[in-house]
């Protein structure tokens, strides 16, 4: 129980830190893109961390997987999110800044979607399995949305011709 609740402490921090990461973010970028990225992204973090937070003091009290606190935790919403805002609004690549907090966030979720993946992998419990199963692919999904909005910082012209799916063909 003691490393499976250590784990889940950590994940705790490492979700709360990121939420305020986010949030920080969202409030200082004048990008749209990044704007609504960082603030999506909060908002699902802090999700995950009230998840965890219920299900730490479970383990606390019962030393078990619940049985009845709701573990489920939304999908991302964050490909969507992305591209209605890269879609929606005039081409403009990020600042320095902005590519220094895509980058550290790239960061921040290979590393949890590689915890999660270690909980659900270390669990035999078929609903613990799942959920850190779901936690660590919403992870994946971030890292992969915050790589799409990196490439697009650098260079918003190349992102839209390959995401656009413009061809020379006509079609």
């Amino acid at each position: 129980m003691e490393p499976r609740l250590n784990a889940l402490e950590i994940a705790l921090k490492n979700e709360m830190n990121e939420h305020n990461f986010y949030l920080k973010n969202a409030e200082r970028t004048v990008n749209p893109v990044g704007k609504a990225m960082f603030s999506q992204i909060a908002a699902e973090e802090l999700e995950h961390y009230e998840r965890l937070k219920q299900l730490a003091e479970n383990w606390k009290k019962d030393q078990k997987w619940p049985e009845t606190v709701p573990l489920k935790v939304k999908e991302t919403a964050v490909r969507s999110v992305f591209g209605k805002a890269a879609r929606g609004g005039e081409k403009r690549s990020g600042d320095a800044d902005d590519l220094a907090a895509v980058r550290k966030a790239i960061d921040f979720e290979a590393k949890g979607a590689q915890l999660y993946a270690e909980l659900r992998d270390k669990s035999t419990d078929p609903k613990e399995k799942a959920f850190f199963g779901l936690l660590s692919g919403i992870e994946q999904e971030h890292f992969a949305s915050l790589k799409d909005t990196e490439e697009y910082f650098v260079d918003p012209g190349a992102w839209y011709q390959k995401h656009e799916s413009t061809g020379l063909d006509g079609a």
